[in-house]
């Protein structure tokens, strides 16, 4: 895979274009660690050769998260908006006004956040496999609460100096905390991090816990403005912990143009889940 960077909201994004056709942004899944290789290393979508797939009928346009694989980051109090901001930055980045959309696992969240709070830049979305529920919930809470614990007893020196020791990201261990991934590539942010005020970090990192898992639904996007979504949507449900049918089933009730593949995950192969998705974005005006 051919990769470029771009500096997005101020952070340096890696990204990659690959495929023809109609432009097909996919956010990635793999939780806080989302790099655009979880689309061929992540069980599910690896399984189903999703991406390869894809790029035989989309330009796919496939990027690492902010504070996830080899972009950058920023200590703040991190919003679903400014998650939607890199994806718009990178389509303003690459010059293209309109694109399909497609989100994985936590992707989904931003995906349809995009199309609420950017209707003109968003054709279709596809939903695959939303995170959501009370289960998932609380697990994000307790991954935070035991990333400031770590960060209260050992000082933010010392989680630097955790995460030179180990491979794990916060979803595997979460005494690492979110911008991990920053923390081994960058060490002039390694060195500020240092230095931040323990209490100020505390609240920031607190406060970001709270906004971005505030509902036992799928987090993010807002139901009113799921109700009056224009965007047609392809929701395809998971059926784990993490990925609940009770939240593919919610955005299915909220949002008024959707397709709802009800079909297991089993069931889900590389004959019929990237052709079930193809379809759809195919039948989709860009």
């Amino acid at each position: 895979m051919s990769t470029s960077s771009a500096t997005i909201d101020g952070i340096e994004t890696r990204y990659a274009v690959e495929g023809s056709g109609p432009p097909l942004l996919m956010f990635s899944p793999g939780g806080f660690g989302a790099s655009m290789e979880a689309w061929e290393k992540h069980g599910l979508y690896r399984r189903t050769r999703m991406l390869s797939q894809l790029q035989g009928q989309f330009q796919c346009i496939t990027f690492d998260k902010r504070e996830a694989g080899k972009s950058g980051g920023r200590v703040e109090r991190i919003s679903w908006a400014d998650y939607v901001r890199q994806g718009v930055g990178l389509l303003d980045h690459l010059g293209l006004a309109r694109a399909h959309v497609m989100g994985a696992c936590v992707g989904c969240s931003i995906a349809a956040c995009m199309a609420s709070t950017h209707r003109e830049r968003v054709a279709g979305m596809v939903l695959y496999s939303p995170a959501g529920g009370v289960r998932y919930r609380r697990k994000q809470l307790e991954r935070f609460r035991t990333h400031l614990a770590y960060a209260a007893e050992h000082g933010l020196a010392g989680v630097v100096d955790l995460a030179a020791t180990t491979n794990d990201d916060f979803s595997t261990d979460a005494r690492l905390g979110p911008w991990v991934s920053v923390l081994r590539s960058d060490p002039e942010f390694g060195a500020e991090y240092r230095d931040l005020d323990s209490l100020r970090y505390q609240i920031t990192v607190a406060a970001m816990a709270a906004l971005l898992f505030d509902r036992d639904t799928v987090p993010g996007p807002e139901p009113d403005d799921l109700l009056v979504s224009e965007v047609p949507a392809l929701i395809v449900p998971g059926e784990d912990a993490s990925h609940t049918q009770a939240a593919a089933r919610y955005l299915q009730e909220c949002l008024p143009v959707n397709e709802y593949w009800d079909v297991s995950v089993t069931a889900q192969t590389a004959e019929t889940a990237p052709a079930r998705v193809m379809g759809f974005l195919e039948s989709v005006a860009l």
